[in-house]
């Protein structure tokens, strides 16, 4: 496990969410509905955890469904309000919801582009990218966070739903982790 660099000073951390906060759906297929997402264990004490620490927790996903037609903008906010109402029966909450509904290569927005960064900056000016912190679990949200300037934490996911370009995401990131809970356990250490 890559643990080197400190993270002391993190006041934002930006979160993937499909293999971060919930189970990857197969490759080709979406996480569209509330009963299509299934979180991962301790996805509520992580974030409980950040959010007792002072620590900003936004969402920032590829929804690329949305442009394919599979689903729409109002699914996804459905399912992100229904997520939200779940942490806030576990005390633990997100700040904000950040999606991208387009297509590769339309937009700026799309990971690893840094658009949806830029959207949460413009709405919450605090933000300092330099001590921002990008936790995913593909090459494209690594490559993100680094060109924003974050730190960036990969999470292991199950093999068979990793993406392409998986293993480059693992060499890329500052560090390396099992889940989200222990992600946060590598960020609060040196709070």
């Amino acid at each position: 496990m890559k643990t080197a660099i400190s993270y002391r000073g993190i006041q934002t951390v930006f979160l993937d969410r499909d293999g971060v906060l919930n189970r990857k759906a197969p490759e080709g297929e979406y996480v569209s509905r509330w009963d299509l997402f299934h979180p991962l264990p301790g996805i509520e004490e992580a974030l409980h955890r950040l959010n007792v620490a002072g620590i900003a927790v936004y969402v920032v996903t590829n929804q690329r469904g949305v442009a394919l037609g599979l689903y729409t903008t109002r699914d996804v906010e459905h399912l992100h309000a229904r997520l939200q109402e779940d942490l806030r029966a576990h005390d633990a909450r997100v700040d904000g919801f950040f999606y991208c509904p387009h297509d590769k290569g339309v937009c700026d927005c799309r990971k690893p582009k840094t658009g949806l960064f830029e959207q949460a900056r413009a709405l919450h000016p605090e933000i300092d990218y330099a001590t921002s912190l990008m936790v995913g679990d593909s090459v494209s949200d690594i490559e993100a966070g680094q060109r924003a300037g974050m730190r960036t934490i990969f999470i292991e996911g199950e093999p068979e739903r990793q993406k392409p370009g998986a293993d480059r995401g693992r060499t890329l990131a500052d560090a390396v982790s099992t889940s989200l809970g222990a992600a946060v356990e590598l960020i609060l250490r040196d709070q």
